[in-house]
């Protein structure tokens, strides 16, 4: 037995532990990992300016790789901190939770609370510059990461050059420029689109905010800046731009007291669905939590009281549900607070109670004084109107409510001939395969283990839910079925303690009908399930596209990159099957290629940014023909027609 001392136990010091497990601190070594670092110095310059002291922020992809971003903020503190004995810049650089926002003096309000953003991004950095301007100085340090043939180890974020005066300067703020560490994750390259999605967001929560976004790793410099002086308005209306308003003007409220301020705006448009996003310190917050909890409270209580007072609901009636006011509706509320405590890692839900009795009373107070105030009325009347409609819906046929019971009847649905269940009992371990087509559901249920692998197999494509009502959803037989294998129930009956696989796979042929049926599917876990999403339960299959034979070897190629790579070397003599369908494939093939867990390759649905995959689905999936072929024809790549419906779905 290896023996195990007090001298096998490792003590990283500094800047270490980071690159050691940097999963812990960015998520990942990937695209969101490697995003992340930008978005730890972003949100700095942001703090600045959510605090008042920074009106213009520029971030730079460099043509070397690194990335610049900088701000006209205060500037980072360039004295001696008392206790390291160090610049507060070189603190800042190389402690982890060091940082000015554990107290309230310096920031009021900090998508921040651990101080370790900085010295991430500079301990997985190959190195890391800083300048200063301040007091019509320009101060000037350097970091790196680099082997110590010593120590044999990495010295993580050291500092190269101290913090040094560099000349006059007449502006204020912090510049900082890194270059991500090639040895740490797996590209290095920032995805235009992916960084000018987010900063569109923070421009549109910090009103009056500008920022610059400049990509000079082309032939030309690019340029794209952000400017929203309706904030929160501009935000709603861009949600709802291939939308069918109800009303023009986004409503707009605001308030505050000694712990948080609140803004809020919302419009109306003749969807069926409700799209409500909120932000804590501009973090988004995708799972809800207390302030999204008292906001729709406020919501259901102001607009029935609305509705009593001008003779909508009578003395007799009962108030309309909540439900019935959110339908349709799109709505963005922010809030600043102290002392913010999220739930989890990924920061995505807001845990603070005192939140969800705060936001409803400003809510109340505010929303109540607005709607009730001259100008109104008519916006006021639509807002009724579809209230009233979404109401009749629910309460109208059998004497009951009719949604309630639809989903009650999904529970005991026939499933007969389309389920083929697994025999294991553990939810966690079980995965259910939703495939289309008798063809391609027997191949896979020939092919599968039994022991943890279910199939779903449909009849023809379900119904795009997208603008349709949650009734009119519930009545399409497919879609029924799929609610009923999974057994979490959808909407307000939504619960994720019911799920039967943890894993729900869409399986479909690698085509365009495969593209639609993906995207057709991603849309009714978006509208109704998204939990299912958040959680990470949502997979893709990925089927080869051709079958490559070379004497007595065979393998599949999942692209026509990877056919290529595989075929350049073998001469002649080798052969292609181009699959059409997974009906094509035999049981082994199948198991071997996309249902083995030893080999497959599964794409697991995350949602990165809610507003953006809102808007994408809208013109993609909605009944604005003219908002789709803009889109197709600025962003598709005809050549791969497969890849791009495919990639845009997801």
């Amino acid at each position: 037995m290896t023996e195990y001392k007090a001298k096998d136990i490792k003590i990283l010091e500094g800047l270490d532990a980071i690159r050691m497990r940097p999963g812990m601190y960015i998520g990942s070594t990937g695209s969101r990992g490697l995003h992340h670092l930008l978005w730890e110095i972003v949100d700095n310059s942001i703090d600045e300016a959510s605090n008042g002291f920074c009106s213009k922020i520029t971030i730079t992809l460099n043509s070397d790789l690194s990335i610049s971003v900088e701000d006209n903020g205060r500037g980072i503190p360039v004295d001696i901190h008392p206790q390291k004995q160090m610049t507060g810049v070189e603190v800042v650089f190389t402690e982890l939770h060091a940082g000015g926002k554990f107290s309230d003096e310096n920031y009021n309000y900090s998508g921040g609370l651990h101080g370790v953003g900085a010295s991430v991004v500079n301990a997985l950095s190959s190195w890391l510059i800083v300048e200063v301007y301040k007091d019509g100085k320009i101060y000037y340090t350097e970091f790196e990461s680099k082997y110590d043939p010593g120590t044999k180890k990495i010295e993580s974020g050291r500092i190269k050059i101290p913090l040094e005066e560099r000349g006059a300067t007449k502006k204020q703020g912090t510049l900082v420029t890194f270059l991500p560490d090639k040895n740490v994750f797996e590209s290095i390259v920032y995805n235009f689109e992916t960084v000018a999605k987010r900063l569109k967001e923070l421009a549109f929560l910090n009103k009056g905010l500008l920022i610059e976004l400049i990509d000079l790793r082309g032939e030309l410099p690019y340029k794209k800046e952000y400017f929203y002086e309706g904030g929160l308005v501009d935000f709603v209306s861009y949600l709802n731009e291939n939308k069918k308003v109800l009303f023009e003007e986004p409503i707009y409220i605001s308030g505050c007291n000694d712990t948080l301020q609140m803004s809020a705006a919302l419009q109306y448009n003749d969807g069926y669905t409700e799209s409500i996003f909120s932000y804590v310190n501009n973090i988004p917050t995708s799972e809800g939590g207390t302030h999204e909890t008292g906001f729709k409270s406020a919501l259901t209580r102001v607009f029935n009281d609305y509705a009593r007072n001008n003779g909508i609901l009578k003395e007799k009636d009962s108030n309309f549900l909540g439900e019935d006011f959110r339908e349709g509706i799109t709505a963005v509320l922010s809030v600043k607070m102290k002392n913010v405590q999220f739930e989890g890692q990924t920061k995505t839900k807001l845990g603070n109670p005192e939140a969800r009795s705060l936001i409803e009373n400003i809510t109340v107070e505010k929303l109540s004084s607005l709607i009730n105030s001259r100008g109104y009325g008519k916006i006021m009347e639509s807002v009724m109107q579809k209230a009233v409609s979404a109401a009749k819906v629910r309460e109208a046929s059998r004497k009951a409510k009719e949604i309630t019971r639809q989903k009650n009847s999904i529970e005991n649905a026939n499933l007969v001939g389309k389920l083929s269940s697994c025999t294991g009992k553990k939810a966690e371990l079980n995965e259910l395969f939703i495939v289309e087509g008798d063809s391609a559901g027997g191949s896979a249920k020939q092919a599968r283990d039994r022991k943890f692998q279910a199939i779903l197999t449909l009849k023809g494509k379900p119904l795009n839910a997208e603008k349709k009502r949650i009734d009119q959803v519930l009545a399409n037989e497919e879609i029924r079925s799929i609610i009923s294998a999974i057994g979490t129930g959808i909407g307000e009956d939504f619960c994720l303690d019911n799920l039967k696989y943890y894993k729900v796979i869409i399986l479909a042929d690698a085509d365009q009908d495969g593209a639609h049926i993906r995207s057709i599917l991603l849309t009714l876990f978006f509208r109704y399930m998204k939990e299912l999403i958040n959680e990470g339960h949502i997979y893709i299959g990925q089927p080869p596209l051709y079958k490559v034979a070379y004497r007595n070897k065979t393998q599949y190629a999942y692209d026509d990159k990877e056919l290529e790579r595989f075929t350049k070397n073998l001469g002649k003599g080798y052969t292609i099957q181009r699959y059409k369908g997974l009906g094509e494939m035999n049981p082994e093939q199948l198991w071997d290629t996309t249902m083995d867990p030893a080999a497959r390759k599964l794409l697991r649905v995350t949602l990165e940014d809610a507003t953006e995959c809102e808007k994408l689905i809208t013109v993609l999936m909605g009944d604005n023909v003219e908002a789709r072929k803009k889109y197709i024809s600025e962003y598709a790549n005809f050549n791969k027609v497969d890849e791009f419906i495919s990639e845009a779905s997801v």
